[in-house]
């Protein structure tokens, strides 16, 4: 088998070298189709051929939002195991396990920046670290965010991407849904702006606290937006439910979003958001 060998920037077969395509292609969920991935990255993680919105990381997307020059805040905060949690695994091989993966400390990232002419501090869940559950971590960093945009008199931007709650926390993550509202009740106090961008997915606990308290409620195209998903809410009640159920577009057409933003066009949109709420500095 000498004249087939494996090189690490290709293969070699009987002396002719080819190029190693693999990781270079993706099938989009939305279309089917086989799709360059460096075009989908180019293209804000949206496929170039049915505009379906692929999943984004936080840091990607303070990147994708804020101007050049942002500052990441609030960081360095770990979630601790107070249940002493164990299910599969521990949850402290869990924490780990997502903080090698993602290199961050938990769920979260927060960011004081500008949008445009703006400065805001923008609040990024992280869907990679234990599909951005909300434990102590994630409830503090994003009071310190609401604290922050109070001390700055500027707007806050949430982004949420999470299946709820940390269960593995207990009650603990749960007391963040009313800690994080009662924040954000001082922000409406103090006349500050909140927009809370919603994307694929945000389920559960979120949901039913900050995601859905902003003065703007945006979601992000085809995006899974409820508290239980469609197939508990199916067997519940036993009923065939709507087509499209749960997705931005049925949420907006039945009044629980203000907008559905495609993702190229989000930067702008909360631009002129920010334009009617505050004055340009």
């Amino acid at each position: 088998m000498s004249w087939f060998k494996r090189q690490q920037s290709g293969i070699e077969i009987d002396g002719e070298k080819t190029v190693r395509t693999e990781g270079l292609w993706i099938k989009c969920p939305g279309c089917e189709q086989t799709v360059w991935k460096a075009d989908v990255e180019a293209n804000l993680q949206v496929c170039p051929k049915c505009d379906h919105h692929f999943r984004m990381g936080a840091s990607a997307r303070i990147e994708t939002l804020l101007e050049p020059g942002f500052e990441l805040v609030d960081g360095g905060l770990r979630s601790t195991d107070p249940l002493h949690f164990v299910d599969l695994k521990p949850y402290t091989r869990r924490l780990a396990e997502a903080q090698a993966a993602t290199g961050l400390c938990d769920a979260i990232l927060n960011a004081r920046g500008c949008i445009g002419p703006h400065p805001v501090v923008l609040s990024v869940m992280e869907f990679a670290f234990n599909g951005g559950s909300m434990g102590s971590v994630v409830g503090e960093t994003i009071a310190r965010a609401v604290d922050r945009a109070l001390e700055e008199k500027c707007a806050l931007l949430i982004v949420s991407a999470s299946g709820g709650a940390r269960m593995q926390e207990g009650i603990a993550s749960l007391m963040q849904l009313a800690k994080i509202s009662a924040a954000l009740a001082k922000l409406d106090e103090a006349g500050l702006p909140y927009l809370s961008i919603l994307t694929d997915p945000t389920t559960g606990g979120v949901t039913a606290s900050f995601a859905m308290l902003g003065d703007l409620n945006i979601g992000e195209p085809g995006a899974l937006i409820c508290f239980a998903g469609p197939r508990v809410i199916a067997q519940t009640i036993r009923q065939k439910l709507p087509e499209g159920f749960q997705r931005s577009e049925f949420l907006q057409a039945h009044g629980m979003l203000d907008a559905v933003v495609p993702r190229r066009e989000l930067k702008s949109f909360l631009i002129r958001a920010l334009d009617f709420m505050l004055p340009t500095r």
